[in-house]
């Protein structure tokens, strides 16, 4: 007769009885994404609710927002969304609220960037929206506590552009002669964090205008917009003086000249 070892026997029912717990571990924290919030010395964990007996307005809307989702890595916690970016907030409670009692992402994009790790690489290229200087916040142009995290009426900026308009307002129009890139949003030719190119532009000067405007090549032609651009552009740009200067729209030229 074979007889299992008891102590097999134990590992069995110990290996059964861990995998039942991730299994409902794992039906809990679905859709949660899990962080290890920042730390403040001294301070513990209050909850949503606590946080919400001042935050009145911001707690309305911030159940539909894409970073309810986020939750503090210890489930006996229960739902502790806002201290998982802001960090322990106990101290900021029996302070009433003073500033320099709770984190806040405004002052240091170090709590967006415990998630949005690729971002912070971004902000390092030779072209980039200044962040890490402290001269734009994640929050000029991102809304984290209500829709999907982007500021404006649209589902991202790939639909919108009005996130970037409110520091661009040069860009904004209206225009009457208008480049369609525009219709698709800025980040159709602009990188929105940073880029390897100038201007935060998504390929190398003309090589981006030709992605759309090359109606045709053959040796020693390029044709766009029915002509011959074979010695152009000069030095490499379409928007140097003289071509198409008024790249995001104008008023008097419907080439974008100017």
């Amino acid at each position: 007769m074979n007889i299992r070892p008891r102590w097999t026997k134990n590992i069995l029912i110990f290996g059964g009885t861990a995998l039942w717990g991730l299994l409902l571990i794992s039906c809990v924290v679905t859709n949660r994404t899990v962080v290890a919030p920042p730390k403040i010395a001294g301070a513990e964990f209050v909850g949503n609710k606590e946080c919400a007996q001042c935050h009145e307005d911001t707690s309305k809307h911030f159940g539909s927002a894409t970073h309810a989702k986020v939750a503090v890595a210890d489930p006996k916690l229960g739902d502790t969304s806002c201290e998982a970016c802001h960090g322990p907030g106990s101290l900021h409670v029996k302070a009433g609220g003073s500033k320099g009692t709770i984190i806040n992402p405004d002052k240091s994009p170090e709590s967006c960037f415990q998630c949005h790790l690729d971002k912070r690489g971004e902000f390092q290229l030779p072209s980039a929206h200044p962040v890490t200087t402290g001269h734009v916040t994640c929050t000029d142009c991102h809304e984290p506590h209500a829709g999907n995290a982007i500021k404006g009426s649209g589902a991202s900026l790939h639909t919108q552009s009005e996130s970037c308009t409110e520091c661009h307002t040069a860009q904004k129009g209206p225009f009457i002669f208008k480049h369609n890139a525009m219709k698709e949003g800025c980040v159709a030719c602009h990188k929105p964090h940073g880029s390897v190119n100038e201007k935060m532009l998504t390929a190398p000067d003309s090589n981006l205008c030709l992605q759309c405007h090359a109606t045709g090549s053959s040796p020693g032609r390029l044709m766009a917009g029915g002509r011959d651009h074979a010695g152009n552009p000069v030095n490499g740009t379409c928007w140097v003086a003289g071509c198409h200067e008024a790249v995001h729209g104008s008023n008097v030229s419907h080439a974008l000249r100017f």
